[in-house]
């Protein structure tokens, strides 16, 4: 009998699946979130890598500030639900899942901001993402990373989908 106990034998999944999470939402955050500068450093601009060719979505100042926070808002509840998915608490990554990302979020969204602001393909785009997060949710309590772990990434690309065609004004 051994006086040490033995590791969990997912740890090496855990570790593995924080990291390629970690490393998507920090993908996500620079493709949607930064100004792309064409001339930093002085250097001449590549129009192939540093065209933003993303349409603007029309929003007053305060408006694209409420926006903003909500879409990072988004952000920090996906690191929280790979967080819970990583401790095994699959209760939290399901009710942060519906209460954050589903269409719950998406009826206080629209009740607080100018919905008549968004373009209708924005509108499409956003309830893909609200669909993803609630098929999400209804396969976290299978507690099968092999089934939750596509779904997840599904919510991602909803994200980056409407990231790469849509962008806020800078302020």
């Amino acid at each position: 009998m051994s006086w040490i106990a033995p590791l969990p034998l997912n740890r090496g999944r855990q570790a593995f699946l924080r990291g390629a999470v970690v490393g998507v939402l920090c993908g996500l955050v620079s493709a949607g979130c930064a100004e792309v500068d064409p001339h930093h450093g002085g250097e001449p601009s590549n129009p192939y890598l540093t065209s933003d060719t993303r349409h603007l979505i029309p929003l007053s100042s305060p408006a694209g500030k409420e926006h903003r926070a909500v879409m990072l808002q988004h952000l920090e509840t996906l690191q929280a639900i790979v967080n819970a998915l990583v401790e095994e608490d699959y209760e939290l990554a399901k009710g942060l899942t519906e209460s954050h990302l589903g269409f719950f979020m998406h009826r206080q969204a629209m009740a607080h901001q100018q919905p008549e602001s968004f373009p209708p393909a924005y509108h499409d785009l956003a309830m893909a993402h609200h669909e993803a997060a609630e098929t999400l949710a209804r396969i976290i309590p299978t507690k099968d990373l092999k089934q939750i772990l596509p779904q997840f990434n599904n919510v991602l690309k909803a994200c980056v989908a409407c990231h790469l065609e849509y962008k806020l004004r800078s302020s």
